[in-house]
């Protein structure tokens, strides 16, 4: 009888359609390896969940589960966001597999590193986190932005592994523990630390991306570090916070123009002091209203309770199941 863990990879796709070919391909490639050499159940498969994408990811995930048994696929009804994406799958495979491990589509994380997630696993560990070794392949900015967000986040009390994305190995039981939480918008870098079990980490290369394009550029990146901080984003009020933002940036505009004038002579008694004041103290109260909206828009959305994702289909043979087809 097969003793050996069900694993299984959860991959979230949002318009992959140029990278996912190769991935299957390496994905099914390292599943197979693995449960030649015994280490996972031949009951393991990989679980890709579409998260609204509007290119050919579906049809082709549709296709890699139709010629495969080892691969599993579901669609969400819209672009219910990375994080839920990653849920949905961990919900759907709750009671189907032993261990998961979460990793994005491109594969940029070094997919060696699973059978050492497994044999940590198999040490006792509940969770096992997959932390980059080095950032070789990211720019300067996002090195030092990257830096910046894991210290300031260990600086307002939150409990994350430093240098750890979305790469990382949970059982069932911590994952049955984090889907309690019942955040619209989970954090999930900074909520699976806060469960408290058992852990370790295992070193990974990151390598750049083969094919298609980023889905996290720097404007996503930013709204991502916010919610990391305040476990939710709200645009509105973010609105009001970047006017206030580029209202303190006019005031010091204004105060290098006031020292100009000062010093050519052709300043306007009082109008300088006035001015300054003004957009300064306009900014400021913007910022601070920007700030507070965000946690009001959190309260906001969580009293709601509105569910965090809604699944189309799915399509694939789940482990337990000779068919499961919808």
């Amino acid at each position: 009888m097969d003793h050996s863990p069900i694993l299984a990879i959860i991959v979230p796709c949002f318009c992959e359609e140029e990278v996912l070919p190769s991935t299957n391909e390496r994905l099914r490639a390292l599943l197979a390896d693995m449960v030649t050499r015994g280490e996972v159940s031949g009951r393991s498969c990989v679980v890709y969940v579409d998260d609204g994408s509007s290119d050919a990811t579906w049809t082709l995930l549709k296709g890699f589960s139709e010629a495969s048994n080892s691969v599993c696929a579901v669609k969400l009804s819209g672009n219910f966001g990375h994080q839920n994406a990653i849920i949905a799958g961990m919900e759907t495979m709750l009671h189907e597999a032993d261990i998961f491990v979460t990793i994005d589509a491109d594969l940029q994380d070094d997919i060696a590193a699973i059978p050492k997630m497994v044999a940590k696993y198999k040490d006792g560990y509940e969770i096992v986190y997959g932390v980059r070794s080095k950032r070789a392949t990211d720019s300067w900015f996002k090195r030092t932005t990257a830096l910046g967000f894991y210290r300031l986040m260990q600086h307002l009390g939150t409990k994350s592994v430093f240098n750890h994305a979305d790469f990382r190995l949970m059982d069932r039981r911590t994952v049955g523990e984090l889907l309690r939480y019942p955040e619209r918008n989970l954090f999930m870098r900074g909520i699976v630390p806060l469960l408290g079990f058992k852990s370790a980490t295992v070193e990974c290369e990151r390598s750049e991306r083969t094919a298609g394009t980023t889905k996290y550029p720097l404007s996503k990146m930013l709204s991502f570090a916010v919610d990391g901080i305040t476990s939710f984003s709200i645009r509105p009020v973010r609105l009001v916070l970047t006017i206030g933002i580029v209202f303190v940036f006019i005031a010091i505009i204004i105060l290098a123009y006031v020292l100009y004038s000062k010093f050519s002579g052709h300043a306007v008694s009082g109008w300088s002091s006035m001015i300054l004041s003004m957009w300064f103290i306009g900014g400021c109260i913007l910022i601070g209203l920007g700030i507070v909206g965000e946690y009001i828009g959190k309260i906001y959305i969580e009293v709601k309770g509105r569910p965090r994702y809604h699944i189309e289909a799915t399509t694939g043979q789940l482990p337990s199941q000779k068919q499961h087809t919808h």
